[in-house]
């Protein structure tokens, strides 16, 4: 054959045998350049650590931030963050943290204690109405600060007496405080850059953006194109940089679980935020190893607006909390996914489970109902549960709504709305009837009953009860450990029973993950260590 035929045969077979070969996907260019794509479901209300009420949102924070401790995923144990150690007094009210002398702000200046104190101030800040400000009530004159009874701001209990050191002077020992400082709500902000944008006393100002935001984490935004995705990368100044494996982080918003799915399956993303319930059974059985199913410590439940007729009668919410068959919705619903949950405070929260439970008895809530003046339903008037447009809520309030139709003679009718949309309605009490959740800040049962105190930050009923907020108080600062159960467990008794909430299932993250990502154990929490997760190449 003729060289010059042949050098045209051999190009034509290299042509054909490249368009045979499969096309790199993302997730394969990631796994090559270092880049993690995950679907983080709704799109980011903020990119403001302090004033995020989405566990979304905070997954973002978590690469851009750092607070003084973190915590083990799988033990929950406190870990040394931006502090390398910690002293207690030996009366549980003095705590000071000793800051890394390597601590660097993105944009390379020092990370320093006043920083703390500053980012602090404007956490219990009335003005930025932080919904977890609550978080740093355990800090010597914090509740009054925010509630506005004290106005100078100097008398928060955190002072730093030189760039290193953190003191932190409490009302009451706290013996989980190390674990409340790993809460993105604590992570210290540059006060600096909320000056400059005006954001010390302003919530949703410019700061945030990319060519703004100033971070203290293993990651740095680098993008932020809303509703497609947000882009962080390797944060050079970060203390421990040389660790961190990744080169950057995509974080898409994708609100459908069917298309973050289907974007796994396609190679687009390496992990997904959940995993629709019904796939689970497939991906069980065709592809066992990419499933992730992990227990959380959040509780899933219905919250009643006791404002609102007809539910500001406690008959009427018990019969509907005892008319909801738990067992058949975690069964057929939920896939067996998720357990159903008799109690708000999941089992085994930091060694304490509930004794009082609510149970399914349809006869007991009809004769509710009834003494309330609806028997058998008549002249019940027709109110909205309000849902989230996610994979489950939905599904379950279908469920539910004909669970109360046919046990109660009721007729529920069913709104759905995006994330934010859902809960600045439960915050602003603007629904009768909705679906709510909490994941735990810290694994205590305090950290779940003390939500329903009259004045919790989260307590979006209406309802209020001063025996239950003296139990929760009594029980919170208690070194006394079987005392300080006991009172908890009143006080969740008393709750059940008042049923401002009812519960519904117990968390569990569900999802599918690439077996190429390491670094990525179970999380109790949710949280992520994102400077931990490396691939296998």
């Amino acid at each position: 054959m003729h060289l010059h035929l042949r050098v045209l045969l051999l190009l034509a077979l290299a042509l054909v045998f490249a368009g045979c070969a499969p096309r790199e996907t993302p997730a394969d260019a990631g796994v090559r350049t270092g880049t993690l794509i995950i679907g983080n479901g709704a799109e980011p209300a903020d990119l403001d650590p302090q004033t995020m009420t989405a566990y979304t949102d905070g997954n973002i924070h978590m690469a851009l931030f750092e607070g003084l401790t973190a915590l083990d995923e799988e033990k929950l144990t406190p870990l040394p963050s931006s502090a390398e150690r910690w002293d207690v007094s030996e009366d549980g009210l003095t705590w000071t943290f000793y800051l890394r002398e390597t601590l660097r702000w993105s944009n390379g200046e020092p990370v320093t204690a006043d920083d703390f104190v500053q980012s602090w101030r404007r956490l219990v800040s009335p003005a930025i109405a932080a919904d977890n400000a609550y978080l740093l009530y355990p800090v010597k004159n914090a509740e009054a600060i925010n509630g506005g009874s004290i106005t100078d701001f100097s008398q928060l209990g955190v002072t730093a007496p030189d760039a290193r050191t953190l003191v932190v002077t409490l009302e009451q020992p706290t013996p989980y405080f190390a674990m409340l400082t790993a809460n993105v709500a604590t992570f210290a902000l540059n006060p600096r850059v909320l000056e400059k944008f005006g954001a010390m006393e302003r919530r949703g100002t410019a700061w945030t953006r990319p060519g703004n935001l100033v971070g203290s984490g293993p990651f740095q935004l680098k993008d932020w194109a809303p509703n497609q995705r947000v882009i962080v990368e390797k944060n050079p100044h970060h203390w421990d940089a040389t660790s961190v494996a990744l080169s950057s982080i995509v974080f898409l918003p994708t609100d459908n679980p069917d298309v973050d799915e289907r974007n796994f399956r396609a190679g687009q993303v390496h992990a997904t935020l959940s995993l629709p319930t019904a796939k689970v059974a497939g991906w069980r059985e065709r592809d066992p190893a990419k499933l992730r199913i992990d227990p959380l410590s959040q509780a899933n439940f219905i919250r009643f607006n006791t404002t609102r007729p007809p539910f500001d009668d406690v008959r009427v919410r018990r019969a509907f909390a005892l008319s909801i068959d738990r067992e058949t919705l975690a069964r057929t619903v939920l896939q067996g996914t998720r357990a159903a949950a008799t109690a708000l405070t999941p089992p085994n929260t930091g060694g304490y489970t509930a004794r009082a439970k609510v149970p399914t008895d349809f006869e007991t809530a009809r004769r509710l109902l009834a003494e309330a003046g609806f028997p058998g339903g008549r002249d019940f008037p027709e109110v909205e549960l309000a849902c989230r447009n996610d994979e489950i809520q939905p599904k379950l309030a279908e469920a539910m709504q004909a669970m109360w139709q046919r046990e109660l003679g009721v007729r529920i009718t069913l709104t759905q709305s995006e994330q934010k949309i859902w809960l600045q309605n439960q915050q602003s009490r603007s629904y009768t009837l909705s679906f709510g959740s909490w994941l735990a800040d810290v694994p205590d049962p305090g950290n779940f009953l003390g939500l329903f105190r009259s004045d919790g930050g989260y307590n979006w009923t209406g309802w209020s009860d001063p025996d239950y907020d003296r139990l929760i108080a009594e029980a919170e600062p208690l070194a006394d450990p079987p005392r300080r159960e006991e009172l908890f467990q009143q006080a969740e008794a008393r709750l059940l029973e008042a049923a401002p909430i009812t519960p519904v299932f117990n968390g569990a993250a569900t999802y599918l993950l690439d077996p190429r990502v390491e670094g990525w154990p179970p999380s109790q929490l949710g949280w992520r260590r994102y400077q931990l997760v490396r691939f296998r190449r």
